[in-house]
């Protein structure tokens, strides 16, 4: 994980050692909106702080780093009046941010692959028990439904007792008989 910062301000390398000596992360450095956009197409950055001064004073620069910041993080920070212990708590709490919104999304996701699989679980039972019903089955052909009505309803079981999907193995508890 590293930062780009982005200033022109006499001494925001110093305060950028800091911040990767208090966050343990690299930092990395640009002067402009050229300097950044270089810096951006031959590397990726958890974080990118760009100097207030810069924004306000050339927001199409601002926009032109923002666009091309990927995954990055983009903070706007005031360098001539944060000091370091400021700016690394503007990127503790974004990364930590960060951090809760992709917990969230892949619980959000784990919830949604469970229920798609237990309706499909769900359907397999219904069917296969639909298809037991029927008249004249050949005896071959009802045993083949009755293994996949059971692998239906054990996979049904499991999905509906865990709270997520996450932590089932593919096929964990199924056996073919």
């Amino acid at each position: 994980m590293s930062i780009l910062i982005v200033s022109g301000i006499e001494g925001v390398r110093n305060c950028g050692e800091i911040v990767s000596q208090h966050l343990g992360m690299k930092v990395e450095f640009a002067q402009s909106r050229r300097g950044a956009l270089d810096a951006l197409r031959s590397r990726e950055f958890s974080v990118i702080v760009v100097d207030d001064t810069l924004a306000e004073c050339d927001p199409s620069a601002a926009d032109a780093i923002w666009e091309r910041s990927g995954l990055a993080i983009p903070l706007q920070i005031n360098f001539a009046l944060a000091g370091a212990a400021r700016i690394i708590r503007e990127i503790r709490a974004a990364l930590l941010r960060r951090e809760k919104e992709q917990a969230a999304a892949r619980l959000a996701a784990r919830e949604d692959i469970g229920t798609v699989l237990r309706n499909i679980a769900t359907g397999l039972l219904l069917q296969s028990q639909l298809a037991l019903a029927e008249e004249g089955l050949p005896g071959h052909v009802a045993q083949k439904l009755r293994v996949v009505e059971d692998l239906a309803g054990k996979l049904r079981g499991q999905l509906t007792a865990s709270p997520g999907v996450a932590n089932q193995t593919p096929g964990a508890g199924l056996s073919m008989p």
